[in-house]
């Protein structure tokens, strides 16, 4: 490696020679294995390693960028006059284009006890197999999919400024989906755990047990009525805290959006935007979320507070978006992989645990719901006009102060604003989940976030049922 680092910096040297008054380069290399189980067959064995180089360079204020997977000296010379190449072609800036940052070197990762790519293959296939085979506990049960996902990402990024930063960052998990029928009704519900960690969080997990429980819930819930219509008290739950904070107001305020006019948070900083209840953090290390201590500009993610007890305090930014905004990098700028630059991105984005038990936060509904997230599907948000629709998992109805029966087909909406600015309660029981399936989608690009907080009370929130 050390020659291989002695080589990219050559390239800086280079860069710098031809007018580049920056130069910022990440090398990654990924592997990934994925098994897949469907109603007792195995559907899909996949192993892959994908590795590579993208260089940003800064010209007369324009920035370019290009990539290649050729990291021979022959292949990194092209992709470094591509890169420079494209920022000419670009209009001057007139001055430079990324905000001055604290330089880095570290080496860090998370460590871990089994490297998962040198399981026996045979072995992750059992235990994909055992839990599907383990989901078909009920004759209503009419399908079962179980998935495993493993993955390692080793980062590089290097500069012309002297940062030297690599993050290695492991990443398994396994997720289930169980369909049930009872006469002409069906109900699919699906359920996933992750976790940074090597292969010693599969064998630690009891996994027929996690595909045997959301078969027997997939049973009940197929059993139950549709959600009423309204708009309601609700307790929602961590999962769904997560994903409604995470879409329709933590988009919203990423310094790229703001600056580009389409944020319904442009121009509120140090106002009102949710309850004094409410704080909001976005993090690069935090427990049970996706391990990202340094972005891929080089730049240390520690904790970004962007709402304290109901304020908008600040935004999430990366260089580029921070020099416009006129305040330092969040430590957000993030690439899906080394073919992308970097734009403003999420790491872990969660609400602050309150003082309330779940049970405090319910007693004082006379009707309403408790909106729960497994087996949650997607929905639709708006950052421009803070609006959003999803649909969670099954719920339950709250009556006289207590959750009661089992509602099936819950979609819920409204203004993110709104919804915050009702919430007058927040929970203590704290999480935080990621996920090796799947991620954050923007621009082209899809990066691994971590999400969630405590359960809270909202006094509005539309309820539909689908």
């Amino acid at each position: 490696m050390d020659s291989f680092i002695d080589g990219l910096e050559k390239l800086i040297e280079t860069a710098a020679g031809r007018g580049a008054s920056y130069t910022g380069i990440g090398f990654q290399r990924r592997d990934y294995e994925y098994v897949e189980v469907s109603n007792k067959v195995l559907k899909e064995y996949t192993s892959r390693t994908m590795s590579g180089v993208g260089i940003r360079v800064a010209y007369k204020g324009a920035l370019g960028y290009a990539s290649t997977s050729d990291i021979s000296p022959g292949g990194l010379m092209k992709v470094l006059e591509a890169a420079i190449k494209a920022a000419r072609s670009m209009p001057s800036g007139g001055g430079e284009p990324l905000t001055p940052v604290k330089v880095e070197q570290v080496e860090v990762g998370l460590p871990f006890r089994v490297d998962p790519f040198e399981v026996p293959p045979a072995e992750k296939v059992s235990v994909v197999m055992d839990a599907n085979k383990a989901a078909w506990n009920s004759d209503s049960i009419r399908s079962a999919t179980t998935r495993m996902g493993l993955a390692k990402d080793d980062r590089l990024f290097i500069s012309s400024e002297g940062a030297r930063v690599r993050v290695v960052a492991p990443l398994v998990g396994l997720a289930h989906s169980s369909v049930a029928q009872v006469e002409s009704v069906k109900e699919g519900l699906d359920s996933s755990e992750s976790s940074c960690a090597g292969y010693e969080f599969i064998e630690d997990t009891d996994w027929n047990e996690f595909t045997d429980d959301l078969s027997d819930f997939a049973a009940e819930i197929v059993k139950a009525k549709t959600a009423p219509p309204g708009t309601y008290p609700v307790v929602i739950d961590q999962d769904v805290v997560g994903l409604v904070l995470h879409e329709a107001f933590g988009h919203a305020s990423e310094g790229d959006t703001v600056t580009s006019g389409a944020s319904v948070l442009q121009g509120r900083l140090r106002t009102s935007v949710a309850g004094e209840q409410v704080t909001i953090h976005d993090e690069g290390v935090v427990e049970g979320g996706y391990y990202h201590p340094y972005d891929d500009e080089g730049v240390k993610k520690g904790r970004t507070t962007i709402v304290e007890k109901g304020i908008l305090k600040g935004y999430i930014t990366n260089r580029w978006s921070a020099k416009r905004l006129g305040v330092e990098s969040t430590g957000n700028g993030r690439i899906q992989d080394f073919e992308n630059s970097p734009i403003v991105r999420m790491t872990n984005y969660y609400m602050e645990a309150g003082d309330y038990s779940v049970e405090e936060l319910v007693e004082d509904i006379d009707f309403g719901l408790y909106v729960q997230g497994k087996g949650r599907r997607g929905g639709q948000v708006s950052p421009g006009m803070g609006t959003f629709t999803f649909g969670v998992g099954p719920s339950r109805v709250i009556r006289d102060g207590e959750a009661q029966e089992w509602v099936r087909g819950v979609v819920i909406g409204g203004s993110i604003l709104d919804v915050l600015q009702s919430v007058d309660a927040v929970g203590n029981n704290f999480k935080v989940k990621t996920g090796v399936f799947g991620g954050c989608g923007k621009a082209g690009q899809t990066v691994k976030v971590g999400m969630g907080g405590p359960s809270i009370r909202a006094r509005r929130m539309t309820v539909g049922g689908r």
